[in-house]
């Protein structure tokens, strides 16, 4: 699959027109559209930037499988990378529009979060921390969890994840249903 393609599958696994996508990533909905329809053949600052409006790595986009037949065991080095302002995510599975789960491992270096912005969609998710320490806002909420700490909430509530802490914290979660 051309890059084209490959982005136009993406966007529409992800349910977004073009006008949103070029919205989340600050660009043109023409340029968009140029790219889709192989008019244009962006730089890779470009194309970087257009897939920071999903997020997903360079890497992961090249990676993807669009293939209807499922798989059932995933090496690391198969996981989907993806995330912003510092925060790693690793998605078991193909990144694909009919799935009824997500399960990430995430990373989260000191200081790094989800954004300013709280979070908003709609899933259930649950997580558990595996080491260092993730502060957790749902709604007027927030509370610090550690190694060993779980949480479980509806994410049609505002919410953000935070490290506040000075090392690493790495959890695993799980959204249904996906929410990227």
């Amino acid at each position: 699959m051309d890059l084209p393609e490959r982005l136009k599958w993406l966007r529409n696994q992800h349910g977004l027109t073009q006008r949103e996508l070029a919205k989340r990533a600050g660009v043109s909905n023409s340029l968009i559209s140029q790219i889709e329809q192989a008019a244009v053949n962006p730089s890779v600052a470009t194309l970087k930037r257009v897939l920071d409006g999903f997020p997903i790595s360079m890497g992961a986009f090249f990676s993807l499988e669009q293939r209807s037949g499922r798989r059932v065991f995933f090496h690391a080095d198969e996981l989907v990378k993806c995330g912003s302002n510092g925060v790693t995510m690793w998605l078991v599975g193909p990144l694909d529009g009919d799935r009824r789960l997500a399960l990430l491992k995430e990373c989260y270096p000191p200081g790094a979060d989800t954004g300013p912005d709280m979070l908003s969609n709609e899933a259930e998710e649950a997580g558990l921390v595996l080491s260092g320490e993730i502060e957790i806002t749902v709604g007027e909420e927030c509370r610090v969890l550690k190694a060993g700490d779980g949480y479980y909430f509806d994410t049609n509530q505002p919410h953000r994840f935070r490290n506040p802490g000075t090392e690493v914290c790495e959890l695993i979660s799980a959204a249904t249903p996906p929410t990227f």
